[in-house]
C-alpha cells in the first residue's frame, strides 16, 4: 500500500487551543483560521500542553499551513519524515546493460 493511501486512511482529529481533541479534522467552524489537525495516534501520544502548543502556533499564524512543533511532527517509517530519501540508480547502464542510451553522430 502506498504512503498516500496510508495517510488518507489515518484517523485525523482536530486539536483545540486548550489541548483537547475536538473531533474529526475538517469540522472547524472558522474556515479562515482552522484548528490544527493530527492523526489520532499522534495526538494521543502528546501531552495536553504539547497539543495546546502546536494548536496555538497554528492559530497565531496568518497562514493555514504552519509547521508543527517538534514533538507534534508526524514521522513515518524508519524515523524519517513523510518524505523519505530513495536510492536512485546512477545511469541506465547499471539498471539494464541492453538499454543504454546511444549517442548518434551525424
Amino acid at each position: 500500500m502506498g504512503d498516500l493511501k496510508k495517510w488518507v486512511d489515518q484517523d485525523w482529529v482536530r486539536i483545540g487551543t486548550d489541548g483537547e481533541i475536538k473531533g474529526k479534522c475538517g469540522t472547524s467552524k472558522d474556515k479562515k483560521n482552522p484548528d490544527r489537525c493530527l492523526p489520532r495516534k499522534k495526538a494521543q501520544s502528546l501531552s495536553k500542553s504539547e497539543r495546546a502548543a502546536t494548536a496555538m502556533k497554528k492559530k497565531r499564524s496568518k497562514n493555514t499551513v504552519v509547521k508543527n512543533t517538534k514533538p507534534a511532527t508526524v514521522k513515518l517509517r524508519r524515523g524519517g519524515l513523510a518524505r523519505g530519501k530513495r536510492s536512485i540508480a546512477t545511469g541506465c547502464g547499471q539498471v539494464m546493460d541492453n538499454r543504454r542510451k546511444k549517442t548518434l553522430y551525424v
